[in-house]
């Protein structure tokens, strides 16, 4: 059984709202209440409100159907946030030298299904046959591009890197020594 509730002109963009509603998808009811009690952010108060609403529509709609429900086998099967409008709700903030701008105050409406139906297996869990072929492309893929080199700028260190490792150190010692410039001293 399922039971729909929603919750319309809600304070708030429905940005900030869907930041909320994506913590609470697919959770069940008491674990999803207890985020929201202590999610830190002022969209979840409308939020929870909206879930109790859900919670006592679907025990209406079984006591109406004459089917016993328990509200802890129910879980958030679909959550999500539309805009709402900012008509006749736009003010105007003070700016430097004389400006003003303008600021819209959002709304937003939310919507949420619950369901007591079993909950479908994670995706990770299912062994799907494209998930196995895809993890393996991409480890080949890297192992190329690891064995090219890099041209330009970023290749220059390394190419003075490569000619030392071949010459013998003491050998390079020795040459610096020999190009370091003689300090005479002139008076």
């Amino acid at each position: 059984m399922e039971a729909i509730a929603s919750a319309k002109y809600l304070r708030g963009s429905a940005r900030k709202a869907r930041l909320v509603v994506d913590l609470i998808r697919g959770k069940d009811v008491n674990r999803a209440l207890a985020i929201l009690r202590y999610a830190n952010k002022r969209a979840a108060d409308g939020i929870e409100k909206c879930m109790r609403s859900a919670i006592a529509n679907a025990s209406e709609a079984a006591e109406k159907a004459n089917v016993a429900i328990d509200p802890d086998d129910l879980w958030v099967k679909t959550a999500f946030v539309d805009r709402g409008p900012t008509k006749n709700r736009r003010r105007v903030r003070p700016a430097p030298q004389g400006r003003a701008y303008r600021e819209q105050r959002h709304f937003c409406h939310v919507t949420i299904l619950l369901s007591n139906d079993a909950k479908p297996e994670p995706k990770a869990a299912r062994g799907n046959g494209k998930v196995g072929k895809v993890a393996q492309a991409k480890p080949a893929k890297l192992a190329e591009s690891k064995g090219r080199k890099r041209g330009g700028a970023a290749a220059a260190p390394r190419a003075k890197r490569a000619q030392k490792k071949g010459v013998d150190a003491a050998t390079v010692v020795e040459e610096k020594k020999t190009k370091r410039p003689s300090k005479k001293k002139t008076e």
